[in-house]
């Protein structure tokens, strides 16, 4: 046989329709943290209680944040034990740091991801590719490597890692498994997003606010979503189509939302404009994305947008006069989890397709056929995935 002939028979066949939500799962740490009370938890806990203006500067924050509360794998005991972490500048701390990120990350990711693999209802050596993302803990071999170990998938299983994204990576870690599910006939990607703020919770600074923001903002969670095209019937349960892509990085945004990795832990640096950054180009992302469709009205589509804040929803509604059902899931995975970063959107999708059972609509997507998701962060960064509904077959089961 010719080279030419090899070459033929190992083309990759690629699948026939487009990639697919075939389950999802979500998992939080144990410990919980209502936002009326973490002030007083906070300051005492850092040991920062003489701080009494920038204290109270705090509990306004938290006021506004509409959050309700949030959950972390670090709590009072294990912050008496480690008081590096508790520190605003403590250099030692790097390393408690990462190794609380580089046990716990995957361990997290494998509870939804199990959750997930379960409402698949197919074999785990089925798998064949796998995306995991998570803001820290960089180690070799990674926190992919680790999560293949503990859910006994295959070793032959395709990875890629995804370290310090941040809350955009939501809309990356799909962009990347449409096109491994559409370029590799019967590819079934598991994604496997896992956020612990171990590695960016320090103590109070009367300088930089834009901590006490994030402070307020951050949480612990994972999720895991198992992606494929041509779902078999009978066997699979496809929720949402992911139709189209869109990367961009905002004009003028420099600066607007960074992260560095120091001795001290990850330290990140948010500009009070980036809501209106978000709001000045979120109707062009739209126009781009949804102009081939056809449709125009920003209210016939269903919304999963990351909560990176209230005040970056409060200017989207109002700059696309959304209808206050719009961001109704968004808002309520803020007020109960936070935010998780990367793992948001897809407990907002969870939400939306559970509500939608509940209420008996007749699309995953609140009983509407187009949506849209979007993830904000670092760059100031936009992911946009472009979703068609798909209709309800049956209950679903999935418990967070």
């Amino acid at each position: 046989m010719g080279s030419n002939g090899f070459a033929a028979d190992h083309k990759v066949k690629k699948a026939v329709g487009l990639a697919k939500v075939l389950a999802l799962g979500t998992a939080n740490p144990p410990n919980v943290v209502y936002q009326d009370t973490f002030p007083d938890y906070y300051f005492r806990i850092t040991n920062n209680e003489q701080k009494v203006e920038l204290k109270q500067k705090f509990k306004r924050i938290c006021e506004k944040s509409m959050i309700k509360k949030r959950h972390f794998f670090l709590n009072e005991e294990m912050l008496k034990e480690k008081p590096n972490l508790c520190s605003f500048m403590d250099h030692s701390s790097l390393n408690t740091r990462h190794d609380i990120m580089v046990e716990e990350v995957p361990k997290l990711g494998e509870k939804a991801a199990i959750k997930a693999l379960e409402e698949w209802g197919r074999p785990r050596s089925d798998i064949t590719h796998l995306i995991f993302c998570t803001t820290g803990g960089v180690d070799l071999p990674g926190a992919d490597y680790q999560i293949i170990k503990l859910l006994g998938l295959s070793p032959y299983t395709k990875r890629v890692m995804l370290y310090s994204q941040g809350c955009f990576a939501g809309g990356t870690v799909l962009r990347i498994a449409k096109d491994l599910a559409e370029n590799n006939e019967n590819a079934r990607v598991l994604i496997v997003c896992s956020e612990i703020t171990a590695i960016c919770f320090r103590g109070a600074d009367d300088v930089h606010i834009d901590n006490l923001v994030g402070q307020a903002m951050f949480a612990d969670g994972s999720a895991a979503a198992v992606i494929g095209a041509d779902p078999i019937p009978g066997v699979e349960n496809p929720y949402f189509e992911l139709v189209s892509t869109d990367q961009l990085i905002l004009p003028d945004s420099d600066g607007a939302i960074e992260g560095h990795l120091r001795e001290v832990g990850l330290t990140f640096h948010l500009h009070n404009q980036v809501p209106n950054m978000i709001g000045n180009n979120i109707e062009k992302s739209l126009v781009k994305v949804f102009e081939p469709l056809g449709i125009w009205d920003w209210n016939s589509l269903f919304w999963i947008a990351h909560p990176g804040g209230r005040a970056i929803l409060d200017r989207i509604e109002e700059k696309l006069e959304l209808k206050p059902e719009k961001l109704r899931a968004t808002r309520d995975v803020l007020s109960e989890y936070g935010n998780m970063s990367s793992v948001c959107v897809f407990f907002i999708m969870d939400e939306m397709r559970k509500r939608s059972v509940a209420e008996e609509k007749r699309t995953a997507g609140e009983g509407l056929e187009w949506g849209v998701l979007y993830g904000f962060g670092p760059g100031l960064t936009m992911e946009t995935i472009v979703l068609h509904a798909l209709p309800l077959h049956g209950v679903v089961s999935n418990e967070n």
